[in-house]
């Protein structure tokens, strides 16, 4: 397992879980980001930050810094 932020470019996973009890971890979940979910990532801007994912069949923008408390499963392309 590893995180969403250590993913390249066209990678796609499964959420396995999020990491911490806080407001992030909570608007993370709320965004559908659930154990369980299809991540795909799309795109990463130019200097690394924010990430472009596909997740319930819609695109959705974040940090690295959150997307590094989100543990993945990746599964082969």
């Amino acid at each position: 397992m590893t995180s969403l932020a250590s993913l390249p470019v066209g990678s796609r996973g499964h959420v396995v879980r999020i990491d911490g009890a806080d407001e992030i971890s909570i608007r993370l979940l709320e965004m559908g980001l659930t154990p369980g979910a299809e991540v795909a990532i799309l795109g990463v801007a130019p200097l690394g930050d924010p990430l472009e994912l596909e997740v319930r069949g819609y695109r959705l923008s974040i940090r690295k810094a959150e997307a590094a408390r989100i543990e993945i499963d990746a599964t082969d392309n």
